[in-house]
């Protein structure tokens, strides 16, 4: 394990122990795998806030942190090293690894659990854990929990108060240490690589899982085992659909082409949209759309500061979105009516954008105390205005049916000026068409 990612390791727990309090045990699961079809397993990615505290990416592992507890505060339970079944399945660290390479003070098998938790729970007030996230291991819990009842004496009794740790700890996962924005910037790195390619090969006549198939490869051989997310390749009237994944149609000449797909590199995600004209150029239509787009990502990006809100930076792009559309005749009446009213909604319906971490979609609240939460250096986010119209819609003249257009990149909230992550990657008019098929067989 890399020594710096060992000793920021090391720092979060402490910081989630003071957070947690003297008293307190936290009981994390690492996740089970699951069932794909008859004895065929999906891959198995590990439970992000595990990961965040451990680096520990096993599956059917636990992680117990116990603040004060003398003979070490930090646990692992894991999978005992089998080598009839590693032979079958690949090599696991094992408990002495667990010791030596992830620094557990202590590490036993997943078969002591039973044994050793609920004397860990033993005079331990509250219990941390993710509850409702893993059913099974919710079960376990009240089960470990019931034997310290039935093996302690009165004066110790088991704990008395379960708390989901969210809050807790996904408020740290907020803000980005230099070592995980490094992350992020490879993930959107290969992101970039591969979103450029798509646009490369890009041609009217191929497939969208052709295209899909093209950001699988760059992704794969930069290292990102997966995607962070499944991968949106909508052409023509599927960019409609904001989380279309069927990726099965046929690439035709005049359409656009929406390519939402990020990267997810050593558990760290990218998130990134383009859309662009198959043909590699703009009808007149798409382009008045698209650089109405472009304008309200922009604004929204250019309140990625501190001091400002999520709904500064939404208020931003809808401003531009519903004076553009009124501009081009698609909305009718006084802006501030319509803003007040929502009626851009017809056309944008979802928010500008969310945080980004080890989830696409990262945690931490957008509110605080019922406001909006400020943003602050450290954090990072994603800025995604789109416009989508639907065809047959009355009093929509037919050159705007079927044109859906988002623009998405990642923000790093700095001191000062917002950086985009994702510049690399061309986002104005003319860069788009000039890269556009020049790849193409």
């Amino acid at each position: 394990m890399d020594v710096q990612h060992k000793k920021e390791l090391q720092q979060r727990r402490q910081r989630f122990m003071q957070r947690i309090g003297a008293g307190s045990i936290a009981i994390l699961s690492s996740g089970p795998t699951h069932v794909r079809n008859r004895d065929v397993e999906y891959p198995f990615r590990v439970d992000s806030d595990f990961y965040y505290l451990t680096g520990f990416s096993e599956p059917e592992s636990i992680a117990v942190l116990c603040p004060g507890r003398a003979r070490g505060e930090f646990l692992l339970f894991c999978r005992e090293r089998k080598p009839k079944e590693e032979m079958w399945s690949g090599e696991r660290v094992g408990p002495d690894g667990a010791r030596d390479i992830f620094g557990a003070d202590q590490a036993f098998p997943m078969g002591d659990t039973d044994k050793i938790l609920p004397r860990l729970m033993k005079n331990r007030t509250r219990v941390i854990h993710a509850m409702g996230r893993y059913p099974a291991f919710d079960q376990k819990i009240i089960g470990w929990t019931k034997a310290t009842g039935a093996r302690s004496r009165k004066s110790i009794g088991p704990p008395s108060e379960f708390v989901t740790f969210d809050q807790l700890l996904h408020d740290m996962r907020l803000f980005k240490s230099p070592y995980e924005i490094d992350l992020i910037r490879e993930a959107a790195a290969i992101s970039n690589r591969a979103h450029r390619r798509a646009m490369e090969v890009c041609r009217p006549g191929i497939m969208e899982y052709h295209i899909q198939a093209e950001l699988t490869h760059q992704f794969i051989q930069s290292g990102s085992h997966f995607p962070a997310y499944p991968p949106i390749v909508a052409s023509g009237r599927n960019a409609r659909i904001l989380h279309y994944t069927r990726n099965d149609k046929m690439l035709e000449d005049g359409d656009l082409l929406l390519i939402d797909a990020g990267a997810e590199y050593q558990y760290y995600a990218s998130d990134i949209t383009r859309t662009f004209p198959v043909n590699g150029t703009f009808t007149p239509a798409q382009r008045d759309i698209y650089q109405l787009v472009l304008a309200a990502q922009d604004a929204a990006i250019a309140k990625a500061r501190p001091g400002n809100n999520w709904e500064d930076l939404h208020k931003a792009a809808v401003r531009v979105i519903t004076e553009g559309l009124v501009d081009l005749g698609l909305l009718k009446g006084r802006v501030e009516k319509l803003i007040k009213k929502k009626k851009y909604k017809k056309f944008f319906m979802h928010y500008t954008g969310h945080w980004l971490g080890l989830d696409v979609h990262d945690v931490g609240k957008y509110r605080v105390d019922r406001r909006w939460r400020t943003l602050e250096p450290g954090m990072v986010i994603t800025i995604e205005p789109g416009i989508y119209i639907r065809d047959g819609r009355k009093k929509i003249p037919t050159k705007w049916w079927d044109i859906g257009v988002r623009i998405e990149d990642n923000i790093l909230i700095t001191k000062s000026d917002p950086d985009v992550i994702t510049r690399a990657l061309p986002r104005t008019i003319d860069d788009i068409e000039a890269l556009v098929g020049q790849g193409a067989a």
